[in-house]
């Protein structure tokens, strides 16, 4: 087989030094993160605010339905990446994904409880086909320039912060906006999603091997007699064949779960059992000693979840440390990455509070009716905000127009009559604000801020993490700064809170305690979200790598879930402590468990056998 020339991106043909696949990856995935922030924003408001017409939800209900789904949400990745492997293929994968997210975000549109349903099923299945396996493309893509990679994720990711930023922005703004309807929001999430869709759609030769299906593959490379080049438009040509073949290889291999032979499934029937055993004991426990739940909602939420949860994950993990076919060395390893795992739930559990009772917080609670002096500057701050991340967005997209737009015509127009109504949407937006007398700020405006303070210090934090500070570079120290700072910022909450009389229903404190908040929340999130995958593929043994991304996600289930699930506590508890003890138990509990991790970093330490 022949080799062929990788021609550098000074050769022309690049954007920022990067494939032009990039970055139609980079849109792809930034239109589906508008649409599942998009609707997310809007799907505890809408149920507390109006629901399908008849009466407005409990604050409880809502919040349990938005931990069941954002849970869902990180479970089905799983299932979704193991699909691609073995039968689709990414690139299938994702527009199959993409589609049925774009049925159900259209179904939600209609605000009546059948298709309210029916969407949110869909938004899980569909998530779960796209998530892991755009991500799986932009890997492949660089699977034989791996020194730009971390690059290429950075700007990936970039792309994830952009699509949640002009999402929250704009579904938050038209869905609770009372001259448009929550149908606009929901319906403004499925047309970025279906353009996502056929962007993806009419441009996927750029990527030329990579990203079929098994067979697809099999089937071109009995077709050739040669290695062909991947279609990448005057900026690189690449072994794609091979790239696929051994890409696919290794996931293969990932999803391996073990070399335990016969034992594996001697082992699992074992521990599902055990597993089984533990749903049932404590499901009987909950249904026996706790109060009947007013509807199958909170049934399900409260007595069904937990134990299935508590059962599963026990049997997963106890499946994994008993194979017997891990070495001293890997075990502990294996062990530290359940350890990352089971902290990170408590980061994420009260992270994950911004689509939840911060909302409720953002919506009953704050001062959002603007005027004034205070109206004045809001304006031009966010205009400031909005106009000039649109601004940096547009010049990518002209650049991959110069590069793109002959070869791949029809992807482009429709990538740029996104932006068009993307401007449109913006300029009417700001100019209502301008001209209203007292403008109100949309609840879900606050949660832009996670998106807007990442893009501002991840440049920092990479920076930091370079530099040669020795206790900075243990993981467990990271970690452990991450919840401290997650802690600290639901502290500031707590603090702003305590004017509020305990159990009222509304108030209206500064916005400042929410805005602070957020920052604190996403300099911990930057502490913890890019060590944690780091160091599962650092200490992963090569055959269990998928199966321990796998804890990994599970960990963000439980996470999801857990924040809907306390969330939905928070009248009950705010009638006995107040607003400020609830939040203050999302400060404590991350505080606490940074404070432990820092006690257990020398074991951890011991545990991953020089794994820094």
């Amino acid at each position: 087989m022949d080799a062929t020339t990788v021609r550098h991106p000074e050769d022309g043909g690049s954007i920022f030094g990067h494939r032009p696949g990039l970055f139609v990856l980079f849109f792809t995935e930034m239109w589906e993160r508008f649409s599942y922030y998009g609707m997310r924003v809007l799907l505890v408001v809408f149920l507390v605010d109006v629901a399908f017409g008849d009466e407005p939800w409990d604050r409880a209900d809502a919040l349990a339905l938005y931990g069941i789904y954002t849970g869902l949400v990180y479970f089905t990745p799983m299932i979704g990446g193991i699909i691609a492997d073995r039968l689709l293929g990414y690139r299938k994968a994702v527009v199959l994904g993409a589609f049925i997210m774009t049925l159900g975000h259209a179904a939600m549109a209609f605000e009546t409880s059948g298709l309210f349903y029916t969407g949110l099923g869909l938004l899980i299945v569909g998530n779960g086909l796209f998530k892991p396996n755009i991500s799986s493309i932009v890997g492949q893509l660089y699977e034989r320039d791996t020194e730009r990679k971390d690059g290429a994720y950075t700007i990936f990711y970039m792309g994830i912060n952009a699509g949640a930023f002009l999402g929250i922005l704009l579904c938050s703004y038209y869905g609770e906006n009372p001259n448009y309807g929550y149908g606009y929001g929901f319906g403004l999430a499925g047309v970025f999603m279906f353009i996502g869709l056929v962007q993806f759609w009419y441009a996927q030769d750029i990527f030329g091997d990579i990203g079929l299906s098994p067979r697809e593959t099999d089937e071109r490379n009995r077709a050739k007699t040669s290695v062909t080049e991947a279609v990448e438009p005057e900026g690189f040509t690449v072994d794609a064949s091979m790239q696929t073949l051994d890409s696919r290889a290794e996931r293969a291999k990932d999803f391996t779960p073990s070399v335990g032979g016969d034992d594996d499934g001697k082992r699992a029937v074992t521990w599902g059992l055990i597993g089984l055993a533990i749903t049932a004991v404590v499901y009987y426990l909950l249904s026996t000693f706790t109060e009947a739940k007013p509807n199958a909602l909170q049934t399900f939420s409260k007595e069904f979840m937990p134990p299935i949860i508590l059962g599963s994950v026990i049997a997963f993990v106890g499946w994994i440390v008993s194979d017997k076919s891990l070495k001293k060395v890997e075990l502990d390893r294996v062990w530290s990455i359940i350890v990352f795992s089971f902290f990170i739930i408590f980061f994420w559990w009260a992270f994950e509070q911004a689509g939840g009772s911060m909302t409720i917080f953002a919506r009953d609670y704050t001062a959002r009716t603007l005027t004034g002096d205070g109206a004045s500057i809001f304006r031009v701050a966010n205009t400031l905000i909005t106009v000039i991340p649109v601004v940096v967005l547009t010049y990518v997209l002209l650049k991959l127009f110069g590069i793109t737009f002959r070869t791949y015509t029809l992807s482009n127009v429709v990538l740029a009559l996104a932006f068009v109504i993307i401007w449109m949407l913006i300029g009417n937006m700001l100019y209502e604000q301008f001209t209203e007398e007292a403008p109100e700020v949309p609840a879900g405006w606050f949660q832009i801020f996670n998106s807007l303070f990442i893009i501002c210090f991840a440049p920092a934090f990479a920076s930091l993490w370079e530099r040669k500070i020795s206790f900075l570079r243990r993981g467990p120290v990271k970690f452990a700064l991450g919840l401290m700072l997650l802690g600290i910022g639901f502290a500031i909450l707590a603090v702003g809170s305590l004017s509020i009389p305990d159990g009222a229903k509304t108030a209206s404190v500064s916005m400042f305690w929410l805005i602070a908040a957020y920052l604190f929340h996403t300099l911990g999130e930057l502490c913890i979200s890019p060590v944690g995958l780091s160091y599962v593929s650092k200490l992963a043994p090569v055959r269990l790598v998928g199966l321990m991304f796998g804890v990994f996600f599970v960990a963000n289930f439980i996470a999801n879930f857990a924040a809907g699930l306390t969330g939905s506590y928070i009248d009950p508890i705010a009638e006995q402590i107040g607003l400020s003890g609830f939040f203050g138990i999302f400060a404590a509990v991350p505080i606490a468990a940074g404070l432990i991790f820092v006690a257990i970093s020398g074991w951890m330490k011991k545990m991953m056998h020089g794994i820094e």
